[in-house]
């Protein structure tokens, strides 16, 4: 039988349609020509360990975002803060900033 397209693995070989997403199962059949191909690709499944991980991972990753400034939290008085800047308001007026705290995660804006 023939295999998909590394090239192109999207469709069908033997006519040129777009090929169905793939099941759980090992095998994709087309639905123009009935043509069945094993599938050379593995479906991971969520799970809630993953789910956690990506969590704890996203949440390092946000607590490291962005450049480390000596400015005072105003809610737990922590030292040190990491902020962004974005241009919010029209070109010809400042930008606008926004810290996180790195030790409670709060956050704030202010206006330059």
């Amino acid at each position: 039988t023939p295999t998909r397209s590394p090239s192109n693995p999207w469709f069908c070989p033997d006519c040129g349609s777009i090929l169905p997403l793939l099941r759980t199962t090992s095998k994709v059949a087309c639905y123009s020509c009935h043509s069945e191909f094993d599938s050379e690709y593995t479906i991971y499944f969520n799970s809630y360990e993953n789910k956690k991980a990506d969590q704890a991972e996203r949440a390092e990753k946000e607590a490291a975002d962005g450049p480390i400034v000596n400015r005072q939290c105003p809610k737990c008085n922590n030292d040190q803060m990491s902020y962004a800047t974005l241009q919010l308001r029209s070109a010809d007026e400042g930008q606008t900033v926004f810290f996180t705290c790195t030790k409670c995660k709060f956050k704030m804006s202010e206006n330059s």
